[in-house]
Parts: structure tokens; sequence; C-alpha cells
């Protein structure tokens, strides 16, 4: 394993997760709601900006690594995945959406690690859709995890629609991944 800065970036937001995920089982006369959600949001930003980071400091310092590129894509979907959880138990995003969300994950790197195992891995690299999907996500997790209203600005309302957009994302996307698969799994029968 390469120990280089955008290894130790995606290492970070994998620590990181113990520590967003224990905010919210804080007792509450420690901390507030409004605080839990305040610390949750700000580390999930923190987290976020460093699964950019990583890879934009890996291609310009030219440290990209086998071991960066698989440990990266693991480190967002279980920050991703964790943040789901916690919204779906604080009542914040529907288990559906969340479900829609975890599951295309694993399917699609179910999928992406069978066809690099046929030599096929180029064939279904991360779509413009997929990004478009990821940022909705991105944007979407922090506002749910902030909750509380801003001025007029509600930011579980936002959320709410990003969150929904994302899952309607994830669908579209999950379905181009399968038809760009579909014919080598046809090869494979």
């Amino acid at each position: 394993m390469p120990l280089n800065l955008p290894n130790l970036l995606t290492w970070l937001r994998i620590l990181l997760i113990p520590l967003f995920v224990g905010i919210f089982y804080f007792e509450k006369s420690w901390v507030s709601i409004a605080n839990q959600n305040l610390v949750a949001t700000i580390i999930f930003t923190v987290a976020a900006i460093t699964d950019w980071l990583d890879g934009w400091l890996a291609r310009r310092l030219n440290q990209m690594s086998a071991f960066g590129a698989f440990l990266d894509p693991v480190a967002d979907k279980l920050m991703v995945a964790a943040a789901l959880i916690i919204l779906v138990q604080l009542e914040r995003v529907d288990a559906i959406i969340a479900l829609i969300i975890i599951g295309r994950e694993v399917a699609v790197s179910a999928l992406r690690e069978w066809m690099a195992q046929i030599g096929e891995a180029k064939s279904i690299a991360v779509s413009f859709l997929g990004k478009i999907k990821t940022t909705s996500q991105m944007l979407a997790i922090p506002l749910l995890l902030y909750h509380d209203r801003l001025g007029a600005f509600d930011p579980q309302r936002v959320g709410t629609w990003l969150i929904y957009l994302a899952a309607l994302l994830t669908l579209v996307s999950m379905a181009y991944y399968l038809k760009v698969a579909l014919p080598q799994v046809w090869k494979q029968l």
C-alpha cells in the first residue's frame, strides 16, 4: 500500500465515519440536537471535500495507485451508507430511498468487479450521469443532516428534493450500467 497524501486523505475519510455516527449517540445533555446536526454536517462535508481532493491530488501529484483506486470508492460508499442509515433513523429520509441508493452502489460495485474479472473494466467506467448523481447526493446529505432552518431557507425541503433526484438518477445510471454490461452477461451464459 503506497502511503501518500491522497491515500492518507482516503483513510481520514474512513476514520471519520465512527466519529460521524457516534455524534448522534452522545448524551443529549452533553450535545444538543442542533449541535449534533451541525457537527455531523461539518464532518460529512469535510469527508466530501476530501473525496474530491484526494482524486485531484492523486492526478496532480501523479500519485495514483491501484490501492487508492480501490479504497477511494469504498470510503465514499461507506460514508454515504452511514449517512443514509443515520438519516433514516432520524426520519429525515425514507428507507426506500436509502435502499435504492445503497443497493445500487452494491450492485454496480459487484458489476464493476465482475466486468474487471472478464477484462471489460473500461466498458463500465464512471459515467457523467453517475457524477451528477453523486453531486446531487453530496449536496442533499449535508442539507438533510443540518436539518434546521436558516432564515427562510429550509435545508430539509431542499435536501429532500435533492435526495429524491439522487435516487432517480441512481436508478437511471444503474439502468445505463446494466445496458452496457448486458452484452457481456449474455456472452457468459
